[in-house]
């Protein structure tokens, strides 16, 4: 319990520090959200779970509930909202009707519950509380840019997946969230994370040990080159979202 102890203990000083009085967290189903939610509970400052439901899977969906009507039942200062977003992306998506960039529309499922978390944070003097965890977030950029990946904290973007995993056994969180197969929740069926990423979070997180050089062991098997070419491509591909915007500086180019 020692890591759960230490980020709740940073969640109340950056609370106090930035003088916003509430938490705002998105709640997917997902293991990822489930334990940010947790944490941000067991500090006793207040904290509102928002599920935004955008043609959501069904499955999906009834894990949110389950899990913040379990928070609601654990921790006195947790509130909740439903805002179905469903409507305005529908006539979003009207207004793109012939574009056919699948990844754009389903990334913009991302970007309008961002703003959702804000329009209810600031009117709460709150923040939004990142869900994104280490693999995501720093290896493999699995995440929308100015959509999940537009927050104001993250208290588990250094925490591997396998730990956000422990840590949530560890708080008490529903194992129907624990045992799901991860999904990003944008395209309203039933497909997982692995199903776009190529690989297991599991898989990608060795692959980001061993490029870090943390494992002892070097050699590799098929198909963990096989992991590492897809780990690879990935944080090359997506290392824009990883990196600070970049920034013309007059003085380094006069």
């Amino acid at each position: 319990m020692k890591t759960q102890k230490l980020i709740i203990e940073w969640l109340n000083n950056y609370s106090q520090n930035s003088n916003l009085t509430t938490f705002v967290v998105g709640v997917s189903g997902g293991v990822d959200s489930a334990l940010v939610s947790t944490l941000c509970a067991e500090t006793g400052i207040k904290t509102i779970v928002v599920s935004m439901p955008i043609h959501q899977h069904k499955s999906e969906l009834d894990r949110a509930h389950k899990h913040i009507k379990w928070l609601k039942d654990k921790y006195n200062n947790v509130s909740s909202m439903e805002v179905n977003l469903s409507h305005v992306y529908d006539t979003f998506e009207m207004m793109f009707a012939d574009n056919e960039n699948k990844l754009a529309l389903a990334n913009s499922r991302a970007r309008l519950r961002m703003t959702t978390l804000y329009q209810i944070a600031q009117t709460n003097e709150g923040l939004v509380v990142g869900t994104g965890n280490k693999v995501e977030d720093f290896g493999v950029g699995f995440f929308t840019k100015y959509g999940d990946g537009g927050v104001d904290i993250s208290p588990i973007a250094d925490l591997m997946k396998s730990e956000v995993r422990a840590s949530a056994i560890d708080l008490g969180v529903i194992s129907d969230i624990i045992k799901a197969k991860p999904t990003d929740g944008l395209w309203g069926d039933d497909r997982t994370d692995e199903d776009q990423l190529g690989a297991t979070y599991d898989e990608l997180e060795w692959a980001m040990n061993y490029t870090e050089g943390m494992l002892n062991d070097f050699s590799c098997t098929d198909k963990q080159e096989k992991v590492l070419k897809i780990y690879n491509r990935l944080n090359k591909q997506n290392k824009h979202k990883m990196i600070p915007i970049p920034v013309f500086i007059k003085n380094n180019n006069i």
